[in-house]
């Protein structure tokens, strides 16, 4: 293999499928416990009685921490607020985190009609994020830097090449059903990084397609899981392995890395998705006890589907009119399930307990 030069163009970055062992004992192994815990977080979403309940904050979650990898800070509470109020968002970090949430959704959207990953449903996602009309790269001179400001990788350069490495890799994901599910994910999303096709929001719209691809795959029918937490967590490690592939063709850590992204993320989810439903549960039991003429499964649900609530929630899923649901949000507070707050001439309603979960850094 010629040595790789990271500072030119890495035009022959090879086409998929690779050319190396990527179906090594290792790979194997944890193929099949990244698989089995897939299936029991797939299990568990399947059987509970609304099972897009909890989309809304998982994907928040996931969109925080995506954005998050590339450096876009804000805190969960002023997401969870700005998802709730009519006010204009002025923190820029959050119109990013709240874009990269719509483009999540716009994407499950079109695989309804097309459940395909194509280089259209690439951009169209990508445009989302960054809220303009951006397409495929078409200008010379994009590189990636370290913190130190030294060039690391070089992406394919020209619009042809870029479009010629995003057909093939389309025809990988969508044609070759030769390799087992998990690994050719892990394999579509080098290969999508390392094409760069964008100058901006790869990481993102990569990060997407890997949830987008799990619902196709047929892992996932409800991709409620929260992936970029792990690569937050393990960001040295994520870039030395893709690093290795592109400059040693050395594939199996890559693969193994996000196998075990896969397998903790499903595990946890799993941890977070009982304690919601128990808390959930509890609290309808409360409700109805110290309060049977607020109570309704489907007041319960609505307090539970974000952190944050408000009247017009309510009204919306025709718990009452105005004056109604106001007093029962009074009660609720007094009540102590939930805590209200000011936010512009808004009067939001904060469930504790929820956030407590969410919070939780275990």
């Amino acid at each position: 293999m010629e040595k790789f030069d990271r500072k030119v163009p890495y035009n022959d970055l090879p086409l998929l499928p690779p050319k190396a062992d990527i179906e090594t004992k290792q790979i194997l192994r944890k193929t099949i416990s990244a698989g089995r815990a897939l299936a029991q977080l797939n299990g568990t979403i399947l059987n509970l009685p609304n099972p897009t309940l909890f989309l809304d904050t998982i994907y928040l979650l996931e969109a925080k921490a995506s954005s998050e990898v590339e450096n876009i800070i804000t805190t969960n509470d002023e997401l969870y607020k700005s998802l709730v109020t009519d006010r204009k968002i002025e923190n820029s970090a959050t119109k990013e985190v709240l874009s990269y949430k719509e483009a999540l959704w716009l994407g499950l959207e079109e695989l309804k009609t097309k459940p395909f990953i194509t280089t259209n449903l690439c951009v169209k996602i990508v445009q989302c994020i960054k809220q303009n009309n951006a397409s495929i790269r078409n200008t010379p001179g994009t590189t990636l830097s370290n913190t130190q400001g030294e060039v690391i990788y070089t992406p394919p350069s020209g619009e042809q090449i870029i479009r010629e490495k995003l057909a093939n890799l389309e025809k990988f994901i969508n044609e070759d059903e030769t390799i087992d599910p998990l690994i050719k994910m892990a394999i579509l999303h080098y290969q999508f990084e390392a094409i760069h096709p964008f100058s901006d929001g790869n990481g993102r719209t990569g990060r997407i397609l890997l949830l987008l691809y799990l619902k196709i795959s047929g892992l996932l029918d409800t991709p409620a899981i929260y992936l970029s937490e792990y690569v937050i967590k393990n960001k040295a490690e994520y870039y030395r392995c893709l690093r290795d592939v592109t400059e040693k063709n050395e594939w199996e850590d890559y693969i193994l890395y996000m196998l075990d992204m896969i397998e903790v993320t499903a595990n946890k989810g799993l941890k977070r998705l009982n304690k919601i439903t128990v808390a959930m549960e509890e609290t309808a039991t409360e409700i109805k006890k110290k309060l049977p003429k607020v109570y309704s499964k489907e007041l319960t649900e609505i307090l539970f589907r974000l952190p944050y609530t408000k009247r017009q929630h309510l009204i919306d899923e025709n718990i009452g009119n105005l004056k109604t649901v106001g007093n029962y949000l009074i009660a609720l507070e007094e009540n102590g399930f939930l805590k209200s707050e000011k936010v512009g001439k808004e009067k939001l309603y904060l469930n504790q307990r929820l956030l407590k979960i969410l919070e939780n850094k275990e």
